[in-house]
């Protein structure tokens, strides 16, 4: 049985996500402060965890921040009533894997978890940025050189100027589909939903703050962009030969 933690301050929330969660057959645990959430996702392992933004003792970007500091990979998820989107993206830079702003409904809060889910599967399984194993050793180049950065896809590093780049997982993981798909149009969709593992409408923005942003993090100019292209109308191609 898949484990999830709620962390809300407000009852009504968490008693209606607990409901619908152990009605879909997870076990739910909660927290109502960020103090107590925090120490949850930190000493206890969870399949899933839902924060959301504004807490007593300590706020959601906090324990998110402090968790992935302390190598928590559990994913989470975002809840906010906040629609500045400042938040959402602070929120996935800081590690985060998803976003739901209230008022939501339980229903889309599952589905939301279990195309995570599938997604956290595949890359424990066969994504090919997952860690070798003898059987696939030979089947996937561990390292990319490009003109201006290092892609090690096994060890989840790139670097620049010889300094290591700090990635988000997501951008991490952006950055390693897009160079498995080079010299190919991808459109937001596809990267959203090969990336995400979700397609839900409106939720596009996500690829293009990733993408931004990475941009920042490895083009010699993320205006004029060599590497990560857009194709208006389309979407995005990478760019670039490694040696």
């Amino acid at each position: 049985m898949k484990k999830i933690l709620v962390v809300d301050d407000e009852m009504s929330i968490v008693t209606l996500l607990k409901y619908n969660l152990e009605q879909a057959g997870y076990e739910v645990d909660t927290a109502l402060d960020g103090q107590t959430g925090f120490d949850k996702g930190r000493n206890f392992e969870f399949d899933f965890i839902l924060l959301d933004l504004m807490l007593p003792k300590m706020d959601g970007l906090e324990i998110t921040k402090r968790l992935r500091q302390e190598k928590v990979k559990t994913p989470i998820m975002i809840l906010t009533a906040k629609g500045e989107e400042y938040d959402k993206v602070i929120g996935l830079e800081l590690g985060a894997d998803d976003y739901l702003t209230k008022p939501f409904s339980p229903r889309e809060v599952i589905a939301r978890i279990k195309a995570i889910a599938r997604r956290t599967d595949e890359v424990s399984t066969n994504n090919p940025i997952a860690k070798n194993t003898p059987e696939n050793e030979s089947e996937i180049e561990e390292v990319y050189h490009f003109p201006d950065f290092s892609v090690d896809l096994v060890n989840y590093s790139v670097t620049k100027n010889g300094e290591k780049v700090k990635l988000t997982p997501k951008e991490f993981e952006l950055l390693a589909y897009f160079i498995k798909r080079k010299h190919r149009v991808l459109s937001r969709d596809k990267l959203l939903n090969g990336v995400w593992g979700f397609d839900y409408v409106g939720q596009t923005r996500m690829v293009d703050m990733h993408v931004s942003h990475l941009r920042e993090k490895i083009e010699r100019d993320s205006k004029n962009p060599c590497y990560i292209e857009t194709v208006r109308g389309f979407g995005y191609r990478f760019e670039g030969e490694s040696n």
